[in-house]
């Protein structure tokens, strides 16, 4: 890699933004190699300030517009400048750079990673929602822009390496660890609480995507973006239970060759290779030792007690309106969840019952060609789940549905 790279990075707070943090600081310890030219953050006013102080960003950007007092205290005298708000953060993301990181979880990333597209900013993409929601108005501003889409979720980013030129290529396998209720028995996932829900076995991270990878719906929205970035259909893509989280991804060719990516289950892998490309980045990363773990064990996806998986096909058969409401509607669910409002397997009971009543609708064929049509898509998504479960209070966790 020749020169500085710039790179800006959304969602600097979260566990992907901690992990491309710590590749920078690594990379950078014997001579600059990156140079930070924004950090935004959604609420956390402390973290984002400490983060600038250390990195020396030119601009920290806030969600909350509440918190930019605060920001702007922390930040006094250092000459990084602080801004708040939707305005604020759009900016910040056409500023010029190399590697743009758009980590901010959820559908709440989807303006700012199209803005930094917009402004010919290579994007390494860890916002799968953005992806899923406004897959064609993404790609398609990504090619009038002249500018690379490399994937930052580790399945993904595994594809990436897999698939090559793509010719010839058969199908696609994403791997899942099956999160903490990988043996569960239903009855005990009904009565499941949000910490609970939280405690994946083999990645540290935020929590509506530690609960989505406990329902599968993080693989469900993963095996979704598989299918656009990689335009490959959805029934080409296969998912099993990996516990060992050792291999993230393969691609099955024609002749009967598979091509798997290795590594120990660490974002920073992914987040460097994604900042650096086409050149690989020394990391910290523990290496890999197969003697050590002994097996690589595989599984398929139970679909009887994790259900996200089909709802991800039949949502994607839907059309492009099919995968807002499937990601807005689960946002929903699993807001409530957190709030003590439904159970655990309420979740996907309501993305499910969501979907059905969409699919009915006079929506549901719309084409999302524009980002309103996003956004009231997916507005339409979180009220359809939302009603749902205030029509169903007590389901008892959703057992029942389950066992019918």
């Amino acid at each position: 890699m020749t020169g500085i790279r710039r790179v800006s990075i959304f969602g600097s707070t979260g566990s992907v933004g901690k992990s491309a943090i710590e590749v920078i600081r690594h990379a950078n310890r014997d001579q600059p190699r990156f140079e930070v030219v924004a950090i935004a953050s959604g609420q956390n006013a402390e973290a984002l300030a400490e983060q600038a102080l250390d990195i020396r960003p030119q601009i920290a950007v806030i969600a909350d517009e509440a918190k930019l007092p605060e920001l702007r205290s922390r930040l006094e005298g250092s000459g990084i400048a602080a801004a708040a708000g939707e305005a604020a953060m759009v900016e910040a993301a056409t500023r010029p750079c190399d590697r743009f990181l758009a980590a901010i979880v959820g559908a709440a990333g989807l303006k700012s990673t199209m803005a930094a597209v917009k402004a010919g900013n290579h994007l390494a993409l860890a916002n799968k929602e953005s992806i899923v929601c406004a897959g064609s108005i993404l790609i398609d501003a990504a090619a009038k822009a002249g500018i690379s889409i490399l994937p930052v979720d580790s399945e993904h980013s595994a594809i990436f390496q897999c698939i090559g030129d793509g010719r010839s290529l058969d199908k696609l396998t994403l791997t899942a660890s099956g999160g903490p209720f990988r043996t569960t028995s239903l009855e005990e996932m009904a009565r499941a609480t949000p910490a609970q829900a939280a405690a994946h076995p083999k990645w540290s991270m935020g929590l509506k995507i530690s609960i989505d990878s406990a329902t599968l719906m993080n693989k469900a929205l993963e095996l979704i973006e598989a299918a656009i970035l990689f335009k490959v259909g959805a029934e080409r893509i296969d998912v099993l239970v990996h516990p060992q989280s050792i291999i993230h991804g393969m691609a099955h060719f024609t002749d009967g060759s598979v091509i798997a990516q290795l590594g120990s289950p660490d974002m920073r892998t992914p987040i460097s290779l994604a900042l650096g490309w086409p050149e690989r980045i020394e990391t910290t990363v523990d290496r890999l030792d197969l003697a050590q773990i002994g097996q690589l064990d595989f599984a398929p996806v139970d679909a009887r007690r994790f259900r996200s998986i089909d709802l991800a096909r039949r949502a994607f058969a839907l059309g492009p309106a099919g995968p807002v409401i499937l990601n807005s509607a689960n946002e929903s669910a699993v807001s409530a969840f957190v709030r003590g409002e439904c159970g655990f397997l309420d979740i996907t009971w309501a993305v499910e019952a969501a979907l059905d009543r969409f699919s009915s609708s006079e929506f549901a064929s719309t084409k999302c060609t524009t980002l309103d049509e996003v956004a009231f898509l997916d507005d339409y998504g979180r009220r359809l789940a939302g009603d749902v479960l205030k029509q169903a209070p007590s389901r008892a966790g959703g057992l029942s549905a389950w066992k019918a």
